[in-house]
């Protein structure tokens, strides 16, 4: 037992356990500040993932339309220009049958088409000379003859031979070497 002071009353020893002290109410007020922060850093952190999640997702949705809309107005101007492409060779196709159908226009016609061909191809190899390109149409002319041949009807249609026969003879032609100089 305790001394007894004058003047303070007595306690016993189970009214001092049953009062709290001021390390008791400390150690609690530490717990609720310690949990709060907790979960401030939690509810901050889980807004933050929510918000950036959310931009994110809008930012993907806005690529994914924006790749749709140019896919699909890409595919339509090829369309148009394959369509273009198409009706301007079916054109030019026919006007040649027309020319040709016509005898003397159609020699004409031949000639003018072959020299066009012939000042295109002079563009691109600018070295060479007529007999190169004699030879490389024959080459290019025997690899396709074929399938030509099989385009035509059969009442007109010549002998693989006969034609191959008077495509010229050439020998290998090599595409690297520069023409000699006359």
């Amino acid at each position: 037992m305790m001394p007894v002071l004058p003047g303070v009353p007595a306690r016993n020893d189970l009214e001092l356990c049953n009062e709290p002290s001021w390390q008791i109410i400390m150690i609690g007020i530490f717990k609720l500040m310690r949990t709060t922060a907790f979960l401030v850093v939690l509810a901050v952190s889980l807004a933050t993932t929510a918000v950036s999640m959310g931009i994110w997702a809008i930012s993907l949705t806005a690529q994914v339309s924006t790749m749709t809309a140019s896919a699909a107005a890409a595919a339509i101007a090829n369309r148009k220009a394959i369509a273009a492409a198409v009706v301007r060779t079916k054109a030019k196709a026919r006007l040649r049958r027309v020319m040709v159908a016509l005898p003397i226009a159609g020699v004409a016609a031949a000639i003018a088409f072959e020299r066009q061909d012939y000042l295109e191809w002079k563009q691109d190899n600018p070295v060479r000379d007529v007999e190169d390109y004699g030879c490389e149409v024959g080459t290019v002319s025997a690899e396709v003859i074929d399938d030509v041949l099989q385009e035509l009807p059969e009442q007109v249609r010549p002998s693989r031979d006969w034609l191959l026969a008077r495509l010229p003879g050439c020998e290998a032609v090599d595409e690297d070497l520069e023409a000699p100089e006359s």
